[in-house]
């Protein structure tokens, strides 16, 4: 129940989120104020039915199936690529799908890490570097494709649980080191490589420099947190949905939860994810088997990095990038799998 209970109740106060942050606009463009919400519940039922089904199925039998999940996870990220099936929203190629239907692959993708690098750490008998580079051969196909989408968030999130999930199997600290620093040097060059990038980090930096372009999104956030106060302006009560700030109902619901509900609704949210995360980290330890501990450790570390990255965002604290706040946001792909896990 201690693992159950957080990721309803945190996916049902995002259904309450979702509409608050979503009703005018979807009123405005489809004519039902409730057009995400009706499609957020059916991804939670399903997902709900993902959950149920996953946890009779032993675990321990998904360990067999670890080259077949790095291989299909490589496969989803591929196909948004070709032409027919992948969707461009907004000059970005992340999603695939057929007609009404569509998926985010890098959602399935990075859990399907996760099972392979706890299964193959599984059954290494003693660590050494050249015994990593398949983890890190298939961590660096992975950022490679979803940069190219480009997507730089998940890319982090991708590489930040690699590090966790190295460091759990018992990788030595020059090894990491090792990794870590190109990796760190990259970011940067990354950065300058592409022009969106070098403007969000500007807009971080200085939003007001451009508040009706790159800054513009930044501004409106911190106008929503602000404006919330220690109370909120009380639920259904945001200014900022009003066509303001953009996203509202997906990576920037964190912001209309700080606007309704004020600082100490942030803090109960918060204090939710942060149940959850010790609550995994416990469980990861406690498992009988090294599978079943870096596989809890792998989930857990998604959740945590993802939640930080998103609530840093909103907040100002880091430049810019598109990420779902973990069963809050609203987005199928991302609720299903994150139940299912």
């Amino acid at each position: 129940l201690k693992l159950l209970i957080p990721p309803l109740v945190l996916s049902l106060l995002g259904i309450m989120f979702i509409y608050s942050g979503s009703n005018y606009t979807a009123l405005k463009e489809t004519g039902d104020a409730f057009f995400f919400v009706k499609k957020q519940l059916i991804s939670f039922l399903i997902g709900l039915i993902c959950m149920v089904i996953l946890s009779i199925l032993d675990y321990r039998k998904l360990k067999k199936y670890k080259w077949a999940a790095i291989a299909l996870a490589l496969i989803l990220l591929a196909l948004v690529f070709v032409p027919g099936i992948s969707i461009e929203h907004y000059g970005a190629n992340r999603w695939i799908g057929f007609g009404s239907f569509s998926i985010q692959p890098s959602e399935f993708s990075k859990f399907l890490f996760v099972l392979f690098v706890a299964a193959y750490f599984a059954d290494v008998p003693d660590f050494t570097f050249k015994r990593m580079l398949p983890v890190l051969a298939a961590g660096g196909a992975m950022c490679v494709l979803i940069m190219l989408e480009p997507n730089m968030s998940i890319t982090m999130c991708v590489g930040c649980v690699m590090f966790v999930m190295l460091f759990g199997a018992g990788c030595k600290a020059k090894h990491l080191a090792a990794i870590g620093a190109p990796c760190a040097a990259a970011v940067p060059l990354l950065i300058i490589a592409e022009p969106y990038r070098m403007k969000r980090l500007l807009a971080f930096l200085d939003p007001w420099a451009s508040p009706k372009n790159e800054g513009y999104q930044l501004i409106q956030s911190l106008y929503a947190l602000g404006s919330g106060g220690l109370f909120g302006v009380g639920i259904f009560n945001s200014r900022q949905k009003f066509e303001f700030l953009p996203f509202s109902e997906s990576d920037f619901i964190f912001s209309i939860i700080g606007e309704e509900t004020g600082v100490i609704g942030c803090l109960l949210v918060i204090s939710v994810f942060l149940f959850l995360i010790y609550q995994g980290i416990k469980l990861s330890m406690k498992c009988p088997d090294r599978f079943g501990a870096l596989l809890v450790l792998g989930i857990t570390a998604v959740i945590a990095v993802q939640t930080v990255i998103n609530i840093a965002v909103v907040s100002g604290s880091i430049p810019p990038t598109g990420l779902p706040l973990p069963f809050m946001s609203y987005g199928g792909s991302s609720l299903i799998v994150f139940l299912a896990a």
